[in-house]
């Protein structure tokens, strides 16, 4: 049942070793956790891979003769995935070492310069400067929830003719 016979027919024994040395060496690169590869690569890597060992397996333990196809890309495919892969770590490498640029203090009345470097992304997990009151300026008080930012005291009233106004309940009449 084993149709590797490199004295009878060395191309296609030849040719099923280095169809599943591909596959496997496409499913390595489609498994290892590299940084700097994409999801879709490591798909295309595990998914081909398969495909090449598949039929290397079958073309050594299952095929019983006739005709079988040769695919080229079978030799070739592996060896430009590993230099994209190498490509892909490298850069991703690279992007690390690489320095940021200090960020300017942002003023937002300066005028447009196209060839000025352009402020810092805000960062949620920078350092918050505490901000302390200045002198002579003192807090605003907060006024208690119901009461009317206008009017000291009085309550809040919705406007008549907006639909998005709190309903207020029905006044008893006096008596």
């Amino acid at each position: 049942m084993n149709n590797l016979d490199f004295s009878a027919e060395p191309l296609f024994s030849w040719y099923v070793v280095l169809l599943a040395f591909s596959g496997i060496i496409m499913v390595v690169l489609g498994v290892l956790p590299l940084r700097g590869l994409k999801v879709g690569l490591r798909i295309l890597n595990v998914v081909v891979g398969v495909a090449f060992a598949g039929y290397a397996y079958y073309l050594a333990f299952v095929f019983e003769g006739g005709t079988y196809r040769i695919f080229f890309q079978a030799l070739i495919l592996p060896f430009a995935m590993i230099v994209a892969t190498v490509k892909a770590v490298v850069e991703r490498s690279n992007e690390k070492n690489r320095p940021t640029p200090p960020a300017g203090a942002y003023n937002p009345n300066a005028p447009y310069a196209p060839g000025a470097a352009q402020p810092a992304a805000f960062n949620p997990n920078a350092p918050v400067a505490a901000v302390a009151p200045q002198p002579g300026q003192p807090g605003q008080p907060v006024p208690p929830q119901g009461a009317s930012p206008y009017q000291p005291g009085a309550p809040a009233q919705p406007v008549a003719d907006n639909p998005y106004a709190q309903p207020q309940p029905p006044q008893q009449p006096a008596g």
